[in-house]
């Protein structure tokens, strides 16, 4: 983190300029065997794909409610992230229906439904792999994002002091998601660049975006971001430590 990040954002930015390489989300679940790593380099080009489809095709500019019905899921965080670069607000498991845009996971599509703007829906498939039918009424993510552009520019400067984040009926600016994630990363064991944390908390609460995305970004660290993790025994959970050099763990 650099001293003039001010949203999440510019926290991805600044990970970027220090080491493009390194991981910083690595995914598993536990139900379907997946395992994604993603680069810093790479989520931010993910970021940069959403944030355009965002704001060219779907009209999305600052202050603009999202609603994310989607959980712990390493495209869950690419779109945290694209929300932040435009200036909309991510209102996590908000109500589809005051929202400007859905973004729906494949089990919350009639809910989805009851948005009047625009709706995007995420398979959320192994390898960001499509629907085999885009349902009636939604764009399908995997197939608009990957020809969106690789950099992204607002339109409309980000103001960090506005309303960024709804989570679990709290509203955070982009200030507040930054200063809060930094302030608590000590407690969660992150120390700094090279700390990797395990996190197979859900995205519905604040605890959960906080352990896994925004803190390991704010101090330069990665996540191991873990969906169904109750279906791993100890065992393997302990392996799972092990093979993927976490240094802390919430679950």
């Amino acid at each position: 983190m650099n001293a003039t990040d001010r949203t999440p954002a510019d926290l991805l930015r600044s990970a970027l300029a220090a080491d493009a390489g390194r991981p910083l989300v690595t995914f598993y679940d536990d139900a379907t065997g997946e395992r994604v790593e993603l680069s810093v380099a790479t989520f931010a080009n993910w970021v940069a794909k959403t944030a355009n489809l965002l704001q060219g095709d779907l009209s999305v500019g600052p202050g603009d409610r999202v609603a994310l019905l989607l959980p712990a899921h390493w495209q869950t965080a690419v779109w945290l992230l694209a929300c932040s670069s435009v200036g909309a607000v991510a209102d996590m498991a908000g109500a589809p229906a005051s929202a400007d845009v859905v973004v729906s996971g494949p089990d919350t599509l009639e809910a989805a439904r009851a948005c009047r703007g625009e709706r995007v829906a995420l398979a959320l498939r192994p390898l960001g792999g499509r629907f085999p039918q885009t349902p009636d009424g939604f764009v399908d993510y995997a197939v608009e994002a990957p020809s969106q552009g690789d950099r992204f520019a607002p339109f409309t400067p980000v103001d960090p002091e506005e309303p960024a984040l709804i989570v679990a009926g709290a509203e955070f600016s982009g200030a507040e998601v930054v200063e809060r994630a930094l302030s608590e990363a000590p407690s969660l064991d992150l120390t700094g660049p090279g700390s990797r944390l395990l996190s197979g908390l859900p995205y519905d609460t604040w605890d959960g975006l906080s352990a896994g995305l925004y803190a390991p970004l704010a101090v330069g660290g990665s996540v191991v971001l873990c969906r169904n993790l109750d279906l791993l025994d100890g065992e393997g959970l302990a392996k799972r430590i092990e093979s993927e050099r976490v240094t802390a763990a919430r679950h």
